[in-house]
């Protein structure tokens, strides 16, 4: 029978593969028609009646794009929707979600330094923050206080800030940073499903039908889609912090997810200035340094989280208990220990690779997984064996896991 573990990791590897694919697709697209629409040139009197066009090039061909403010005078039968690209990726951001967070609840999202959950407290208080995120901010922005886009933006960053301390406060370091990233990806994604695409529909149907749609409907969606915009780098930045310790294992994780959140504008407003052939505004990139040197140093001011449970809970215990952990103990102790330690020993390493320690059994044991899969069944570690471990270890590695698993 094939290894459970090495088929769970490979769906994961899958599934995070198919994920990036379509987040590329959805962010592109998304970037090339904020681009589009801040560029056309409206100050022609264009015979098609359209509100503003360009000339573009590409891979060795001339585009012609054309812009009409509600539709032309007829409407074509081929027309492209892009919705597929925002519906993919939060669909499987959700399936990687589940595989990584859910079915690892004990492992990766509960922390009991942070928060004494349970697997399952933890499971629904995720899926709560998802959709009370989304209904709050949906609210907001249906109310008359959403009429001022400037008042909704920065209501809007209030509310991340808030979640980013809440997550922080309940999940683990790695789990907090994902979860805030899973959250703004929701509201993006949502703004497609449940706000701009059924708004196109109704000023489609009524062009269809003869009726002149109304305004509200376009004002709208582009208010969603400008949100849209201005949360895409944070949400990447999110997206890639769990490989990074120093974005996520510190005390100073929510306010380092709330800078990341101000880059995000102030990159995005520079871009959308060029696209809109305005100077672009320089003072965007020194706002942005200067954001990110205080993003640097929060992460190396307290280090690392010192107070970690030094004993195995939950179902950490098993792999605690199971015959051949005191010999796969002393092998980690003896090849992994000396870089995954709070004060790695290795000439150059200031902090354990992805915040990684297995300085104790109870640390060993619940990256029981991890060790199997990295340092047995794979030999990415240690990284060009320079700790020497040989097979003999890894196929000891191999023998206490599966015990475990059985």
């Amino acid at each position: 029978m094939y290894d459970l573990a090495a088929i769970g990791a490979w769906l994961e590897f899958a599934v995070r593969w198919v994920h990036v694919i379509t987040a590329i697709a959805w962010i592109g697209s998304s970037f090339y028609f904020i681009a589009l629409d801040l560029g056309l040139h409206r100050d022609r009197d264009l015979a098609s009646g359209a509100d503003g066009e360009e000339w573009q090039v590409h891979g060795g061909g001339f585009y012609h794009v054309q812009k009409y403010l509600v539709a032309p005078d007829k409407m074509p039968g081929d027309l492209v929707w892009f919705k597929w690209e925002s519906y993919s990726t939060w669909l499987s951001g959700f399936a990687l979600l589940i595989l990584v967070y859910y079915l690892g609840s004990e492992f990766y999202l509960v922390d009991p330094a942070v928060a004494d959950l349970s697997g399952a407290a933890a499971i629904l208080i995720s899926l709560a923050s998802l959709a009370i995120g989304w209904l709050v901010y949906d609210r907001i922005c249906k109310s008359r206080f959403g009429d001022d886009n400037t008042r909704l933006m920065l209501a809007l960053y209030v509310i991340l800030v808030g979640m980013a301390y809440f997550y922080t406060h309940v999940f683990a370091g790695r789990a907090a940073m994902l979860h805030l990233g899973a959250l703004t990806a929701t509201i993006m994604s949502a703004n497609v499903f449940f706000i701009i695409m059924p708004n196109q529909r109704i000023v489609v149907a009524d062009l269809k039908a003869g009726r002149v749609p109304e305004a509200k409907y376009g004002k709208i969606a582009k208010q969603r889609s400008t949100h849209n915009n201005y949360l895409t780098l944070p949400v990447i930045f999110m997206m890639l912090s769990n490989h990074y310790p120093l974005a996520f294992a510190t005390e100073y994780t929510w306010i380092i997810a709330s800078l990341v959140f101000l880059m995000g504008v102030t990159i995005r407003h520079y871009f959308n200035s060029i696209h809109a052939r305005k100077d672009g505004p320089l003072w965007t990139w020194a706002a942005t340094a200067i954001l990110f040197l205080l993003v640097m140093w929060l992460s190396t001011a307290p280090m690392f989280r010192a107070d970690e449970p030094e004993e195995a809970t939950g179902a950490a215990l098993r792999f605690a208990e199971a015959e051949g952990f005191d010999q796969v103990h002393d092998i980690v102790l003896g090849r992994c220990s000396m870089c995954h330690a709070a004060e790695p020993a290795w000439e150059g390493l200031l902090w354990p690779p992805r915040g990684v320690r297995l300085e104790t059994g109870g640390q060993i044991a619940r990256q029981a997984r991890a060790i199997y899969l990295q340092a047995a069944l794979g030999h990415a570690m240690p990284p060009a064996n320079l700790s020497f471990m040989e097979p003999q270890e890894r196929a000891a590695i191999i023998a206490w896991y599966r015990a475990a698993s059985d």
